[in-house]
């Protein structure tokens, strides 16, 4: 008989197994069904290894089709170190890559002795050395196919293009703005091992391809593009500069035709650069444009009438604007009485400075806001700048006054360009654009990329006349660098001191550049050039405009924009022979050349003809300056004539014929002489000139032209 103690164990036992065993149907049922899926995959995981396979990256083309970055195929070697471990041959293998591949023997190890199931040898090896490593047939050592970005045109448009990194990523540039379109999606290998690593023969191995990434057609054109990179690498090393940027637009687009910056870097190797190389100056950096905004000045002034093209303006080589004085860029010689037309042609600051001040805080604002300043313009590329403005709020008459004639305000080249253009385009301001289309892998159009119109900021009759303006800046101002034959082109020049780091302007650096347009009378194409420190002559009327000269020369024939009037014609138009008027009477001789087509300027109170310059015979474009030096007979002094720009032998020749003495100081051409033009002296009083060659620098407290 089974005692009650007997009885009390059975049943706790009982109770317990019972106990045990619900808890363990419990946890089987909660492991099948409710961790169960979670728990496949962890296994399915540990026993398969997925390999990325990267897709292409798409082409970017040019707007004609040719490829500027493209994607080839280069196989990468990876490891299983389990599985190199096993084959006790680690000693060799870690030699055999180590010397195939280039790479250190203790690194090469480090990354076989690793506890993991897969690691990267080295990425994208050249097809001889994959071939070699191949025919070693190295246990646990494998291979897989990857893309590598190769531009074909090495460093042309780098800036634009930018660049990618290993793992296929857009790391600069359209590369990384458009990094989604282009990457595609990445595909995988799938292959399964066994518990110690290995892997199974005839087991499961997936491949999902990867797709292809979308291609880019930029506004951008390869040949415009080499054109622009030409002419600035010619510059850099004839003028020794630091930096430079040249941008080319369509006017009526917004299409960025060609972009260039120096220095430059090979975006095949971008690594190998300084990373300042691979800033894109043109958009990211900003900087006082000097004389070339003066064009922004004229066209908020125009187009609220405060200022006519027949005012009349007089410059005595400064104006004072509260306790201040700005100094014209000639102050040496002022260009006295002049029309608005003939300041813009001079660059002369005290005529901006007149119309900025007239022109008036709001409205000045107005238009430098609706232009764009101040903001960035959109264009697609990553590390925009906005540009630096004089708070609205706490801007004086002296503020005003400077940012008239291109001081004060900073702002990058892209927004300059799309402003000057916007004055060529009937007043209409454009987003710049650089990408025109987007494509599948298959060719397929996906997306098409419209010109852009912001708004239109002046109107059109204020766009023509000051288009008219500017073409007389390249024909007769201070912009005849510019000149192209067989075209009109509008333009002006700009010379602007660079900004210290802790403030205040360098005496000895400055920015030249030229921005302009062409044909003037139908604008197609605008081109801005920028030189930065150019080592010896560093006006922008001597440095830029010939390079924008150059570029847009080669531009507008490859786009075949026929000439306006050919080149033999222009010739036999503009060249006029200057007439011997020596001892003749002035009022006589100043109607004969202006007949001809001259402009006559009078030096002295005579009424006869006492020297002219240029010398009789000479060949002179039609609308240029005859210099008539008179003198009163009855009168023993004499009025101090302007000899700026003369050689030694033709100020001696003026002086003489005066009766007057010469004190030269250098050789070259005078820049400064003592008295002042126009003063009346004694006969025989000695002049006191000084001359410069046109290698050397004379500096002034002041932008120049």
């Amino acid at each position: 008989m089974v005692s009650v103690t007997m009885k009390k164990r059975i049943s706790f036992i009982f109770l317990t197994s019972a106990l045990l065993l619900g808890l363990l149907v419990v946890r089987t049922a909660w492991i099948q069904f409710v961790m169960g899926k979670e728990l496949q995959a962890k296994a399915i995981d540990s026993r398969l290894r997925n390999i990325d396979v990267k897709a292409k990256r798409g082409i970017i083309y040019d707007r004609n089709g040719s490829p500027l970055a493209i994607s080839v195929s280069a196989d990468s070697v990876y490891a299983v170190p389990s599985q190199v471990r096993r084959s006790n041959r680690i000693d060799e293998i870690v030699n055999a890559l180590s010397q195939v591949l280039e790479l250190d023997k203790e690194e090469v190890r480090d990354k076989l002795n690793k506890k993991v199931a897969f690691q990267w040898i080295k990425r994208r090896v050249s097809d001889e050395k994959i071939k070699q490593l191949k025919e070693l047939d190295l246990p646990g050592i494998n291979f897989v196919e990857e893309n590598r970005r190769y531009y074909p045109k090495g460093k042309l448009a780098a800036h634009i293009l930018g660049f990618a990194g290993i793992d296929n990523q857009g790391l600069n540039g359209i590369e990384l703005t458009y990094d989604k379109e282009l990457r595609g999606v990445s595909g995988k290998i799938m292959i399964e091992y066994d518990a110690a690593g290995r892997e199974i023969p005839n087991a499961m191995h997936q491949y999902i391809p990867p797709v292809d990434g979308h291609s880019l057609y930029l506004t951008i054109d390869e040949t415009i593009q080499y054109i622009a990179e030409r002419e600035l690498d010619q510059v850099m090393k004839i003028k020794q500069a630091k930096r430079g940027t040249i941008i080319v637009l369509d006017i009526k687009t917004g299409d960025i035709l060609a972009l260039a910056n120096r220095p430059v870097f090979d975006p095949n190797n971008f690594a190998d650069y300084d990373q300042g190389t691979w800033r894109n100056i043109a958009i990211s950096d900003a900087y006082e444009p000097g004389s070339t905004f003066k064009t922004i000045t004229a066209a908020g002034a125009m187009e609220e009438n405060v200022v006519k093209p027949t005012d009349r303006f007089y410059d005595p080589g400064y104006i004072k604007v509260g306790k201040e004085t700005v100094k014209c860029w000639r102050s040496y010689r002022p260009h006295g009485s002049q029309s608005f037309v003939e300041g813009v042609q001079n660059s002369c600051n005290p005529v901006f400075v007149t119309v900025g001040l007239r022109q008036g805080k709001d409205r000045f604002y107005k238009y430098l806001e609706g232009f764009g300043f101040g903001q960035k313009t959109g264009i697609e590329l990553p590390g925009e700048a906005t540009g630096i403005l004089v708070p609205k709020s706490r801007a004086k008459d002296i503020d005003l006054a400077t940012m008239s004639i291109g001081q004060a305000n900073a702002v990058t080249p892209i927004q300059l360009i799309r402003a000057v253009a916007a004055i060529a385009n009937d007043g209409w301001l454009m987003k710049p654009q650089l990408v025109k289309e987007i494509r599948d892998y298959d060719g397929k159009l996906l997306k098409k990329i419209e010109p852009e119109p912001v708004r239109q900021v002046i109107s059109k009759n204020t766009s023509e006349e000051l288009r008219a303006i500017l073409e007389t800046v390249v024909s007769e101002g201070t912009g005849k660098n510019a000149y192209l034959e067989g075209y009109k082109v509008a333009g002006k020049t700009g010379t602007a001191q660079k900004i210290l780091p802790g403030g205040g302007y360098s005496s000895n650096e400055y920015i030249a550049s030229f921005i302009g347009f062409a044909p003037a009378d139908h604008p197609r194409i605008a081109a801005l050039v920028i030189v930065d420190s150019p080592q010896g002559v560093y006006y922008g009327g001597q440095v830029a405009a010939p390079v924008f000269k150059n570029v847009v020369l080669d531009t507008l024939r490859y786009l075949e924009v026929p000439p306006e009037i050919t080149g033999e014609a222009k010739f036999m138009e503009e060249k006029i022979i200057v007439p011997d008027v020596k001892n003749k009477k002035i009022n006589i001789v100043t109607k004969e050349l202006k007949s001809l087509g001259l402009k006559v300027q009078v030096e002295g109170q005579g009424d006869k003809v006492i020297i002219q310059l240029p010398p009789a015979g000479s060949q002179v474009i039609k609308g240029s300056t005859t210099i008539l030096y008179t003198q009163d007979e009855n009168s023993d002094q004499v009025v101090v004539p302007d000899l700026t720009g003369r050689t030694i032998k033709e100020a001696s020749i003026i002086l003489s014929e005066l009766g007057l003495e010469m004190a030269p100081q250098g050789s070259g051409l005078a820049v400064i002489q003592e008295p002042q033009p126009g003063s009346k002296v004694d006969k025989g009083t000695s002049v006191r000139v000084k001359f410069l060659s046109p290698n050397e620098e004379h500096h002034e407290e002041t932008i120049g032209p």
